[in-house]
C-alpha cells in the first residue's frame, strides 16, 4: 500500500480544493483563504500563493517574527459520482511566513514551515512526521487520476463489471439483472479500488493491486488490460 506520506503529499501537490486555518481569521469568508497554487520546497515546507490582499497574508505579515500557527486542510473528492463521494482529507500544520518577491503583481506566496501532517482517507488515520512528509513523493499517476477514471467508468463500464469475479468469499451476484454498479473510486500506482454499488443500495469497497507498480500511464495500461484479462477468465 502506498505509505500514509506518499498519500499525504500527493494530496497536497493534487488539484484538490484546500483551505488554509489560521487563529483570528474564522470569520473570513473560505474562498478568501484558498490558495492559487502550492507546492512543496525541498525541505518539505509548503509554498502557498494568495491575492496580494488576503486575510491570510496580512497576517503573516503582521506578525513578521512572531509565531503564525496555521493549517492547511484538504478536501479529497471522488472524479466519478459515488455514494459517500469524499475520499479523505489531509491536513499540514506549521508556521506561515511571508515570502517576498516569490510571487507575481497582485500575489504574495506564503511558507508553511511544516510541522507535523495528518491524513483520514481509504486507507485510514494515520500522522505523519515532517522527515517522512518532506521524503515521500506523490504518486505518479495523480496528475492523470480524474481523467482517467472518469474514462474507465465511461467507457469500459463492462470490463469493470467483470471484476466481480475476482471477489472470492466475497463474489456477489454476477447475472447481468443482479450484477451491481462498479465505479472506479481511486487509482494509484500499486493498484485500482473501485466501490460495488448493489441495487438495494448498499455497497462496500474493494482493491485490485497491481502485479508491479507502475511508473506512466503506457505501463498503467498494460496492468489493466492484465487486471481486465484476469477477471474475464
Amino acid at each position: 500500500m502506498p505509505s500514509a506520506a506518499e498519500r499525504t503529499r500527493t494530496l497536497v501537490q493534487s488539484t484538490c480544493s484546500a483551505v488554509l486555518l489560521v487563529p483570528g481569521l474564522e470569520s473570513a469568508g473560505s474562498d478568501q483563504l484558498m490558495p492559487l497554487s502550492r507546492g512543496v520546497g525541498p525541505d518539505g515546507d509548503l509554498f502557498l500563493e494568495f491575492p496580494a490582499d488576503s486575510p491570510a497574508v496580512r497576517a503573516a505579515t503582521r506578525a513578521q517574527d512572531d509565531e503564525l500557527p496555521a493549517v492547511l486542510e484538504i478536501t479529497d473528492v471522488a472524479p466519478v459520482s459515488v455514494p459517500h463521494r469524499i475520499r479523505g482529507r489531509a491536513r499540514v500544520s506549521g508556521r506561515l511566513t511571508a515570502v517576498p518577491g516569490m510571487a507575481g503583481p497582485g500575489r504574495a506566496m506564503l511558507r508553511l514551515e511544516t510541522h507535523e501532517a495528518h491524513i483520514d482517507d481509504l486507507w485510514g488515520v494515520t500522522d505523519v512526521e515532517a522527515e517522512s512528509f518532506r521524503d515521500a513523493a506523490p504518486d505518479p499517476l495523480a496528475t492523470h487520476e480524474t481523467e482517467l477514471l472518469q474514462h474507465l467508468y465511461a467507457a469500459h463500464r463492462e470490463e469493470l463489471a467483470t471484476l466481480c469475479g475476482l471477489l472470492g468469499e466475497r463474489a456477489v451476484c454476477t447475472c447481468a439483472r443482479h450484477r451491481p454498479d462498479v465505479v472506479p473510486l481511486a487509482l494509484d500506482r500499486l493498484g485500482l479500488r473501485v466501490r460495488f454499488r448493489e441495487r438495494g443500495g448498499s455497497c462496500f469497497d474493494a482493491r485490485f493491486d497491481f502485479p508491479r507498480p507502475v511508473r506512466d500511464v503506457e505501463e498503467l495500461s498494460h496492468a489493466m488490460h492484465t487486471l481486465f484479462a484476469a477477471a474475464a477468465r
